[in-house]
């Protein structure tokens, strides 16, 4: 139904961390030596993995994918945070609904959530913008959310076999493999 409207979008929303030191499962031919991933080491302090927000724009025959990091972790603030960032591209964009489709996770269906998305809808009843529509995922469910195998594309395209990545460049390599610009990271204390 959303794809029929034109000033309709469809995304898929959902957050993933990004290891720095895990490596993801991965096949691999080699004709000389096996591929071998090095077990990598955290040092005192360090950020051993990083949260994202992601959505996956379905738009018929293509797709795009939005990403924001997060300071710390999800919670319901950052989550406000990251839907009023992506409505406001979906507002530049001149879309008036975003059927957004999402799992079951606790800062998705939180009070503070939940007020926030009905105040905004009613405000934009009131004064006009990018009105939400929510399609919630059945509870363990991950398959049915096309954003969840990106996700594991995603983490085997970054991955370097020899080498912990930086923050920065780890940053960097997912942005670059989606096709994203990079944003500074949502902070913990937006709201």
């Amino acid at each position: 139904m959303a794809q029929s409207h034109e000033d309709w979008a469809l995304g898929y929303l959902d957050e993933v961390w990004w290891s720095r030191l895990a490596q993801p499962k991965m096949h691999a031919w080699s004709f000389k030596e096996p591929l071998r991933l090095q077990k990598k080491q955290q040092q005192k302090g360090e950020k051993q993995a990083l949260a994202c927000y992601g959505v996956l724009f379905d738009e018929g025959a293509s797709k795009q994918m939005r990403l924001r990091f997060v300071a710390r972790r999800p919670i319901s603030a950052v989550t406000i945070a990251f839907l009023e960032w992506v409505l406001a591209g979906l507002a530049a964009e001149g879309k008036r609904v975003w059927v957004l489709v999402w799992d079951n996770a606790s800062w998705h269906v939180s009070k503070k959530v939940r007020r926030w998305i009905s105040a905004h809808n009613r405000r934009v009843k009131r004064e006009g913008g990018v009105r939400i529509v929510e399609c919630r995922l059945p509870v363990q469910s991950p398959w049915l959310n096309p954003i969840e195998p990106t996700w594991l594309h995603g983490k085997r395209a970054i991955v370097e076999p020899s080498r912990k990545l930086t923050v920065e460049e780890l940053m960097e390599r997912v942005c670059a493999h989606y096709g994203c610009a990079l944003e500074e990271p949502i902070p913990q204390d937006v709201l």
